[in-house]
């Protein structure tokens, strides 16, 4: 199965949701990966950048849906305030050692990443988190 995922800049939650059924598009800035899990996916990285537990964080309900069913269809969920500033302010290498980290964790679930894709995938979303800073924004991710 084929997943497609965007992460986006959005003004707040209501703007956000509006991408729910056709994705953000071009109204907001967007970066699109596709084919892993962006949901456990930002938790680990958020566990990676700055400390935590995968449990701890999916108690205290990270990520966030903003729309539509976690289970069922697409979805839009954010990024939490935690995750956005460690990504915004991570330094080129910091975000290469994650990428390799996560790549790690993953094949340690019997899952594939390349190396390169994964911090092609890291690096677009800080660079997206720098942006949304810079506009007092937030970042968000649509998954179909």
């Amino acid at each position: 199965m084929s997943i497609v995922v965007k992460f986006f800049v959005a003004p707040d939650d209501t703007s956000a949701a509006l991408a729910l059924q056709t994705g953000p598009g071009r109204a907001f800035e967007s970066r699109s990966f596709g084919n892993f899990d962006p949901e456990e996916a930002v938790v680990e990285w958020e566990c990676l950048l700055v400390g935590g537990s995968f449990e701890e964080l999916v108690q205290v309900g990270e990520p966030r849906i903003v729309a539509g069913q976690d289970d069922d269809g697409c979805v839009v969920f954010a990024i939490s305030s935690r995750l956005l500033t460690a990504l915004a302010g991570a330094e080129r290498s910091r975000l290469r050692d994650v990428a390799a980290s996560w790549v790690k964790q993953r094949s340690e679930d019997g899952e594939v990443v390349e190396a390169e894709i994964a911090h092609g995938i890291v690096s677009g979303l800080a660079a997206l988190a720098r942006s949304a800073r810079s506009q007092s924004q937030g970042v968000y991710c649509w998954v179909a």
